[in-house]
């Protein structure tokens, strides 16, 4: 099955490493593109192309002062992602109350062997 275009959802727009750690930089705040070239240590055109993907997704919104471009996250446009992870929130509430459980159970076997009368 061929894979849809990157530009198609955010999804795929966001299946690229670079972006994550655009919006991930975004998350922070908005940034001008030379900022997000300098932080990502990545050439201006790169991230230009990886910020053209974000945009047409809507991942992220442009404002343009003066010369410059700034850009900021669009969280309207990662509903859709945060409620397809957010479906698996009950699996990993379950999974850290198993590990609690674990633990405490373990914690409680150690105190209950230290309070045991040693026998010489």
């Amino acid at each position: 099955m061929a894979r849809l275009a990157t530009t198609c959802d955010i999804f795929n727009a966001i299946a690229e490493p670079v972006r994550r750690d655009i919006l991930s930089l975004l998350a922070l705040g908005e940034r001008a593109v030379n900022d997000i070239v300098s932080h990502l240590k990545l050439g201006q055109p790169q991230v230009s192309k990886h910020l053209r993907v974000l945009s047409e997704v809507r991942a992220v919104a442009v404002r343009k002062v003066g010369r410059q471009r700034c850009y900021r996250i669009n969280a309207d446009a990662l509903v859709p992602m945060h409620q397809w992870v957010s479906q698996f929130e009950t699996l990993w509430t379950k999974q850290l109350i198993n590990i609690k459980s674990a633990a405490e159970a373990k914690a409680q076997r150690l105190r209950d062997q230290a309070a045991k009368p040693k026998i010489p």
